[in-house]
């Protein structure tokens, strides 16, 4: 037996606890969570500032890691949001009777047990319980050692709301934050159904290539926004600015700016004033580093290789000037992570075959990347944005934490 296979074991047999719960029970269950978090919320914060203490405010990942008033107050209301949704486990997809007479139904059900490995994010700890929960699964989460404080405050509460409804706690189960846990759950065939790594580029292709349990990715983001030629450029600026700036420790946050040649020389300048008010350090290639140069921005390096594809998590950006539409789809295709990609332009033509040809997760025509959300997209909270294209792709919300049953109904039919 290795250290954590008890607890796989009893998260296991508490499944089966929660796929009893009815769908009015569980959404009852959610919203008392959702009065539980915001009744505690000052001992949150006190438990977070434990974590935020251990770690440098420069780190790019303080702000994944901090917890606020209004942030915790996000976290009930997405509680509640996703407590009225639609219970996705037990929906009938088909249902006929076959030419045997043997009735058939393909209903959907619940994964069984989820396991999510993700690393300073204690909102993540929240968001998949609680979606876990609705649509019938027990969760078995990692957390990182950065948000242990947190993680574990936040669990105590929801397994105190679990016991009230006489779920087994173990419904909802934290793993120790010790990286030595990770290969033992990759390799827990026997009690966990999937595994879902939410994080940097590296522990998911770690998760990839080591898990012997289902994967599912939830992709780092690498998002390009392609100013064309016929941008209202007022527009532009604001979706540029916005993207980068408004949280750029998020995946969906703005990593390049790619810009026609033909207005590199008159859009450039315009994103200065508010870059320099965010710091937002600027990796340019040739070209546009001159401009820069010449509008007497000063936070600017030249661009390296490296630097396109590169997912900055900070208040950093690349710039590369492209000539026309077709070199910024090549460019994209080399270097997206196919999260959330976006066109500025007025070209309906060219928009359409933006939106056609761009293989991403989600991609917009003149708006921010930002937008990539679960909860922005009415789907209640996300466990992360799938960048892969089986099961599931984009926000992974609660109608994809189920899989498919046939049930099939005779009066002794038998085949030869």
């Amino acid at each position: 037996m290795t250290p954590i296979t008890p607890l796989l074991q009893a998260t296991q047999q508490a499944a089966t606890a929660v796929r009893r719960l009815s769908p009015s029970v569980k959404t009852e269950l959610l919203n008392r969570l959702a009065d539980v978090l915001a009744a505690n919320s000052a001992q949150i914060l006190v438990e977070n500032q434990k974590d935020l203490d251990q770690m440098p405010a420069e780190d790019p990942k303080y702000d994944r890691l901090k917890l606020t008033e209004s942030r915790v107050a996000d976290l009930a209301k997405s509680l509640r949001e996703v407590a009225v949704l639609p219970d996705p486990a037990g929906e009938v997809i088909i249902n006929k009777t076959i030419e045997q007479g043997l009735q058939l139904k393909k209903i959907a059900v619940p994964l069984g047990v989820v396991g999510v490995i993700y690393e300073a994010r204690p909102n993540v700890t929240v968001d998949v319980a609680s979606l876990c929960l609705r649509s019938g699964n027990a969760c078995v989460l990692k957390g990182g050692k950065e948000a242990d404080f947190s993680n574990r405050y936040l669990v105590s509460l929801i397994q105190g709301v679990l016991i009230e409804f006489d779920v087994p706690k173990a419904a909802v189960t934290l793993l120790p934050p010790d990286r030595s846990v990770v290969n033992e759950l990759l390799t827990a065939t026997r009690y966990v159904d999937i595994i879902i790594p939410r994080g940097s580029e590296s522990l998911i292709q770690f998760v990839r290539k080591n898990s012997l349990v289902p994967t599912i990715e939830t992709g780092a983001g690498v998002c390009h926004t392609y100013v064309e030629t016929s941008a209202d450029l007022e527009k532009a600026a604001a979706i540029v600015v916005n993207a980068k700036v408004s949280r750029p420790s998020v995946c969906n946050s703005l990593d390049c700016v790619l810009v026609d040649e033909t207005i590199a020389a008159q859009f450039l300048p315009m994103l200065t004033a508010d870059f320099a008010k965010w710091n937002v350090e600027v990796f340019a290639d040739e070209t546009a580093h001159g401009i820069f140069q010449n509008a007497e921005y000063t936070n600017l390096q030249p661009a390296q290789p490296a630097d396109f594809g590169r997912e900055f998590v900070d208040y950093k950006c690349a710039v590369k000037i492209v000539n026309g539409l077709d070199e910024a789809l090549s460019h994209i295709q080399t270097y997206s992570s196919r999260h959330s990609e976006a066109i500025v332009s007025q070209n309906q033509s060219l928009i359409d075959q933006f939106l056609r040809e761009v293989d991403a997760a989600a991609v917009y025509a003149n708006a921010s990347t930002r937008f990539t959300d679960g909860g922005v997209f009415g789907l209640g909270a996300e466990i992360g944005i799938s960048t892969q294209k089986l099961h599931a792709r984009g926000p992974f919300a609660l109608e994809k934490l189920v899989t498919e049953k046939w049930i099939v109904v005779g009066d002794g039919q038998v085949r030869w």
